[in-house]
This record gives C-alpha cells, structure tokens and sequence, in this order.
C-alpha cells in the first residue's frame, strides 16, 4: 500500500519554512508604517501551523529513504501545495485577490514564471512587493536542487545525462539534496547579493535594488512596477542583462569554479551554445531595429541585448514594449521564448542541452542514410548519448509540443482570441512571463483573463517548470501499480 506520509512530511516542513520568511517582509512593513504588517503575522502563523501540524503528524513514517512514486509525488506536490499558503497575503493584503487570482500570482511567483494579474504595483505596500520577490527568489533555488537531484534520478527529460554532474553523491535522496543545496546556496546568495549592489550603483533605491535582484537572479521577473523594467533604464539594463545570463548558466559549474577548476565554465558545450545564440540573436534583432526604427546606436543594443537575455532565459522583463517593433521580432521572440536557458540554472522552457541532443541525433540519423552498414552513436560533450537518454528527451518535446496545442485549444474554448491563446500557453508551459498580444504582452498582464483559464495557465506553470514528464507521470495508473 502506498504511503503519502512520508511526502506529506517533508510537504509541511517545507510549508513551515515558508511560512517562516514571511516575517520578512511583516518586518518591512512595519518600517513602512502603513500597517499592513498584521496581514503577514496572520499569514505566517497559519502557514506555520498548518505546515508544522502536518510535519508532527507524520514524522513516526519516516524512513531511511523515498521509494521513486514518493519521490515523483514530493517533486510535483511541494510545487502545488506551497501556493497555497504563498498565496495567503495577497488574498487576506491590500491587492484582496480572490482564491484563483492568489494562486496564480503565487504559482507565477514559485515557477518563477514572471506573469501577473496584479495592477498598481506602484502603490502597494513594501511588504506585498517584497513578497513577491521572494517567492521568485525561493521557487529559483528550489528548481536548482529539483533540476540537480530529483530529476536525474526520476529519470524524466533526459535529465539523467546530468546525474555525475552533481556530486558524486548517490545515496538516498534527502542527504543528496541537503549536500548540493549547502553548496549551491552559496553561490545563489553570493550572486543575489552581488547583483543587489550592482543595482544600487545604477541608481536604484536599496528596496528596488534587493527586490530585483531576487527576481533577476531566480530569473523571474517579477517587478515593482507596472512598466516592469521601463522604470530603469541605461546602465541598470546593461546589469541586469549579465546577471540573467549568469543565473541561466548551471550553477554546478559555480560550484566546480570556486573549488579551483578554473575551465569549468567554458569547457561546458551546453553554456558555450546558450552564449552563442544569445549573441546571434542580439545582433540580428539590433540590425532589426537600426533599419525599421530611428533608433540611436547605442539603445538599439541596449534594448536588443535586455529583451532577448530576459526572454530566453525566461525571467520575463520588460523594458519596452517589443510587440511595437514589428511582425517579424515579435515572432522571433516568441520562438525565443522555447529554447531557454541551461540545465541546473533557474532559466526554464525547453533548454539548450534538448536541442543540442536532438540535432546529435538528426545528424547520425542522415549519416546512418548516406551510410547504411555505418556504425554511428550521437554524442554530447564527447561521451556517447544512451538510447535512454535519447527516447526521454525525444518523449519530452512530443509531451511539450502535444501539451502546449492541447493547452492552446482549452484556452481558445474559454474565449480567448487566437495570439492570447498560443501565447498565453508558450508563456506558461515554458515559464516565460509576458505573452503576446494587447491583453497579455509585454504592456499588459494577465487580469482580465476568466477563473477557467487562469487554473489552466496555473497548471501549465507547474507542469513546465517540473520538465513536463514529471507531473504527467502521476496520471499513469501503470506507475503507481509498478
């Protein structure tokens, strides 16, 4: 018989936890002054009890390990049970969201998808705000340690090519998990941190400074005001670009840097490629915009290089509104959107290793034609790829791409237009933020869409930020009977 105490154990210590940083921003508006701070006393205390009952109750069916369906369901009901509770001050705060509005903006939040159905941003209370970040900034390691340890071991998306790649440590999987967040917490406070003084030396106050560089780092995008990054502009762009980039980059090979192997980095075929395209694709949408806009020089660049790092790496910035810039880059970024970052970063969508491993296979698939009695195996990073591997990550563009049309038609059914639709569920699925259009793109948000549509756009988030397979895995009646 399966048992769910044990997940539900490590679900409301996790709950705890979080409930436990809400103090943080009570204590901000308590220096604000504007008494909201009882909105998140009354929100911690709840999250804490529920989560901490929960905890006691189940703690006796420890054991030493999780068997994989209790790791599968750990994995996918930390990610939908947290925004429940996350969702708690903005439903009980100043933005008084309804249920579905609350945990949308959480689930936003945690999947560090970056889209939003809350406006005035530029009044709400410090508290609200920071929250918000925070949310982003705890979803952002948490897919590091889930990208890094559960998924290599659920073996879903061809994640499992990465398994060495995180410390030698294969043992049972909470020890794991302990040791390679110690390590990766770090470097993840010592970016955060390094990306807030950046910030102050732009210009920015130190409460915008500390609450972007939350968002940029877990690639969220979430912001402080309704013009998302519009507020900022010049060298505060240029900064933000190189931190996004670095938070899309695997923070295992940080790790690997700090312990003394200096090539880690670029000896990486997977960070080489990201680097490559983001690159490519700057100076093509710059050439863009120099010959259809009167742009200077200098912005052209400027707002090419911000908008295309934010878009691939789908931390969701906006700092202009790019569906004004023409047919063809509004396409372009839409197909930007699904490539994405590296694996073990907070970048999300499909990733650049998938690909890299898709043409490895296309290529020895032509030779095997011009070749018929050849022997040819693909590689990744001069290692031979198993058929293992390349059935889960050929699995996971055909659940992605089925997923992302299926999702597109129950959006339509609901009434939305055709743009708001296949771009509301790219920008889900692939955990982007803006979509396209006059209603979701880069000037607007997602508040006027219907309840039916913003559970599914939820669900979307949470089934693209946990690599797809993982959440459709828990609807096969064969998996739980193995």
């Amino acid at each position: 018989m399966f048992d769910i105490r044990p997940v539900a154990y490590v679900i409301g210590l996790l709950v705890a936890c979080l409930g436990g940083t809400m103090f943080l921003p009570m204590l901000v508006d308590l220096a604000e002054g504007r008494g909201h701070w009882t909105v998140f006393y009354e929100s911690a205390a709840i999250t804490i009890l529920v989560g901490g009952l929960t905890a006691l109750a189940c703690r006796n069916a420890v054991k030493e390990g999780l068997t994989i369906q209790q790791t599968f369901l750990l994995t996918v009901g930390v990610w939908a049970a947290l925004p429940l509770f996350g969702g708690l001050p903005l439903m009980l705060g100043e933005t008084q969201a309804s249920f579905t509005d609350a945990y949308f903006e959480a689930m936003s939040g945690l999947t560090t998808t970056g889209s939003t159905v809350l406006t005035g941003l530029d009044t709400l209370p410090k508290g609200i705000l920071l929250w918000r970040g925070l949310l982003q900034w705890l979803g952002g390691i948490g897919i590091i340690v889930v990208a890094m340890v559960f998924l290599p071991e659920l073996r879903v998306g061809g994640m499992q090519i990465f398994r060495s790649e995180a410390f030698e440590t294969m043992g049972k999987i909470l020890p794991r998990a302990t040791q390679i967040s110690s390590s990766i917490s770090t470097i993840y406070v010592s970016l955060t941190l390094i990306c807030a003084g950046a910030y102050l030396l732009c210009g920015m106050n130190p409460f915008d400074a500390s609450v972007h560089a939350l968002t940029t780092i877990s690639t969220g995008g979430f912001a402080n005001y309704d013009a998302s990054f519009g507020t900022f502009s010049g060298p505060a762009e240029y900064v933000a670009s190189v931190f996004m980039i670095l938070a899309a980059l695997p923070f295992v090979r940080y790790v690997q840097l700090v312990a003394g192997n200096r090539t880690a980095i670029w000896k990486d075929a997977q960070i080489r490629t990201f680097l490559a395209i983001i690159l490519f694709l700057v100076c093509v949408t710059t050439v863009a915009l120099l010959w259809i806009f009167p742009h200077h020089p200098e912005q052209a660049v400027r707002e090419s290089l911000f908008n295309i790092t934010s878009i691939i790496s789908g931390t969701g910035y906006a700092s202009v509104d790019y569906m004004e810039w023409g047919s063809f880059l509004v396409m372009l970024f839409f197909f930007i959107g699904l490539i994405g970052g590296c694996a073990g970063s907070t970048a999300c969508s499909v990733k650049v290793f998938r690909y890299q491993l898709l043409f490895a296979s296309v290529k020895v698939q032509l030779k095997r034609i011009y070749s018929p009695h050849g022997v040819f195996t693909p590689q990744y990073e001069g290692r031979p790829v198993t058929d293992e591997v390349l059935s889960s990550v050929m699995s996971f563009f055909v659940f992605f791409v089925v997923s992302l049309g299926v999702l597109a038609v129950g959006l339509s059914l609901t009434g939305l237009d055709f743009i708001t639709s296949v771009s509301g569920a790219a920008t889900a699925i692939a955990n982007i933020g803006p979509g396209l259009g006059d209603e979701i793109g880069p000037a607007g948000n997602f508040a006027g869409l219907n309840d039916t549509a913003k559970w599914m756009l939820s669900f979307a988030m949470l089934t693209g930020r946990l690599e797809v397979l993982a959440v459709f895995t828990l609807f096969s009646i064969r998996f739980w009977r193995g």
